[in-house]
């Protein structure tokens, strides 16, 4: 007899969409309650943004100066009664996330595009799997271990390796459409260089 869906060791995800006003927000939070899943709500990301930007003068229309804002905004998200928060400069915005000026004003800010740039171990992989624009970058163990030194870490390169490339959930792999870069001996210069070449040959535009 196989698995029960809900005993499976995998991330699961329920997608509740829906137009505003329409409970979605309510029925989240309790499906999420009764499953002992972590309810995110991905609008109140966006709120939360907009109040900041509200804080700070910003006009919902300036994408330059909400660009600008941003850049400097220190966000942070974490997970607090098995629900999502988000930060801001460290300020909890929650009980501000429906004031009528950011009703007034979220849909604008929400509508702005951002181009991204993700790092991690499982992002080409598990989290963006349909970008074409996947990179590997990998460097020798005895390189990688002088430059945790460098940065002050002395946790043992081979142990990571080992814990990341053989956990159950999302373990790091090269994805088979990524383009792999040894930086062992190569500047951090040389790497982007690289990447932005072969950007250019796949036809994004720069």
């Amino acid at each position: 007899m196989g698995l029960h869906p809900f005993q499976q060791k995998f991330h699961r995800v329920i997608a509740i969409d829906g137009p505003a006003a329409s409970g979605k927000s309510s029925v989240a939070r309790e499906l999420g309650r009764r499953l002992g899943f972590i309810y995110v709500n991905s609008g109140a990301v966006y709120r939360a943004i907009t109040w900041h930007l509200l804080e700070k003068g910003v006009n919902a229309e300036d994408s330059d100066r909400i660009a600008q804002a941003l850049e400097s905004a220190g966000i942070t998200c974490c997970i607090q009664d098995s629900e999502s928060r988000i930060l801001v400069d460290n300020v909890d915005p929650t009980d501000h996330l429906r004031d009528d000026r950011v009703n007034e004003s979220v849909s604008r800010v929400s509508r702005l595009s951002d181009d991204l740039v993700v790092e991690g171990r499982d992002i080409g992989s598990v989290v963006f799997p349909q970008t074409p624009y996947k990179f590997y970058v990998d460097a020798s163990p005895e390189v990688r271990l002088r430059r945790r030194v460098a940065q002050g870490e002395r946790d043992e390169i081979a142990l990571r390796d080992h814990a990341d490339f053989s956990r159950s959930v999302s373990p790091l792999v090269v994805a088979r459409d990524a383009h792999v870069i040894d930086t062992s001996h190569l500047t951090i210069e040389a790497v982007v260089n690289k990447i932005m070449a072969q950007l250019k040959q796949m036809g994004l535009r720069i």
